[in-house]
């Protein structure tokens, strides 16, 4: 792979950074705050190929063929390609209810609670009901009915929980915070199904059966059907 293939790559690849960056397809690799990041990354790549193809090109055809022939790199390095490829051609799913019954619940200690929104049901992050339930014991709901947004998972026995995954960084590391449901829940559910539900605190809980952490229920008094948000991911857990 001589330097004008070299400057094309990195080229096509910086490309698919920006498009990436400046599309809704990021969401599905890392967490909204990197945005900046990644364009930053994308466009320094291709100031790089321009760079390095304007100094082939300087150095003539001459100096082109001497070092082609000279340091000729193997066929296969051309397989680097595919990823990039992939990246461009294939959005891969969010994960889902296959990932969120095999990974024990990620749900973390609040370090405090914040004061409620005005209106009634609240609406609340998945990830922020958990912990108010789980370790607040509900105190800081006052009461409240409340209104959630996750995805359908059920476990082997068939309880259905409402998930949303939690990212640190990217989507490799993403992993479920989970409710369990209870009350007036749908007669049927599918898994990776996105449900709006409204409910109130309830003291049942139970332990993930694959870490043991505690996953807190909620009372559901209403449930509809939802398209998927435009970030499926939630991040709210570690901020």
């Amino acid at each position: 792979m001589n330097r004008q293939a070299q400057a094309a790559v990195l080229f096509l690849v910086g490309a698919a950074l920006l498009h990436a960056g400046l599309t809704d397809l990021y969401l599905r690799y890392v967490k909204a705050g990197l945005r900046p990041l990644l364009l930053a990354a994308g466009a320094v790549l291709i100031v790089a190929a321009s760079a390095t193809a304007w100094y082939e090109w300087r150095g003539g055809r001459r100096g082109r063929r001497t070092e082609d022939h000279g340091h000729r790199e193997p066929c296969i390095a051309w397989l680097l390609v595919l990823p990039l490829l992939a990246l461009i051609l294939v959005a891969p799913p969010a994960l889902g209810s296959y990932s969120a019954v095999r990974t024990g619940t990620a749900l973390q200690q609040p370090y405090g609670y914040t004061e409620l929104p005005t209106g009634d049901p609240v609406p609340l992050t998945l990830v922020d009901y958990a912990g108010r339930a789980a370790y607040g014991h509900g105190r800081s709901l006052g009461g409240r009915s409340v209104r959630v947004t996750g995805f359908v998972a059920l476990d082997r026995t068939g309880t259905p929980y409402l998930v949303r995954m939690a990212l640190n960084c990217c989507a490799a590391d993403a992993q479920p915070v989970k409710i369990g449901l209870t009350g007036k829940i749908p007669p049927v559910l599918q898994p990776d199904a996105w449900l709006e539900v409204t409910g109130a605190y309830t003291a049942k809980r139970t332990r993930d059966p694959v870490n043991g952490a505690p996953i807190p229920f909620l009372e559901v008094t209403s449930a509809k059907p939802v398209p998927a948000p435009r970030d499926p991911y939630d991040e709210t857990w570690n901020n």
